[in-house]
């Protein structure tokens, strides 16, 4: 199953890549943010996938970790950053979808 997300993410992040070659994006770093502790599973692909993208788009790739409230630290932080796509969530859905309902 996480190999499954790993590769719908990475297809999706790819398929994102693509829409923007025409544009100035990115211009500058991008940042990663994984709402875990470093060392698990979104964290570790997460790590994988940023020096692809860094090659990519020619602009360094940061991962960071804000772990917290199962996930809702990392996610409600990505959700008030700037609205430019320089701030990235990379999470599995189980603490998206059951939070709301929490």
């Amino acid at each position: 199953m996480h190999l499954f997300r790993a590769i719908v993410s990475a297809t999706t992040l790819a398929a994102l890549a693509g829409a923007v070659g025409a544009q100035t994006y990115p211009n500058k770093p991008i940042r990663i943010i994984v709402p875990y502790a470093a060392g698990g599973t979104s964290d570790i692909l997460a790590r994988q996938i940023g020096p692809k993208l860094t090659e990519a788009w020619s602009q360094p790739v940061i991962v960071e970790n804000k772990p917290g409230a199962n996930g809702n630290v990392g996610a409600d932080f990505v959700a008030k950053s700037a609205l430019d796509g320089y701030t990235l969530l990379f999470t599995d859905l189980g603490g998206l979808v059951i939070s709301p309902s929490v």
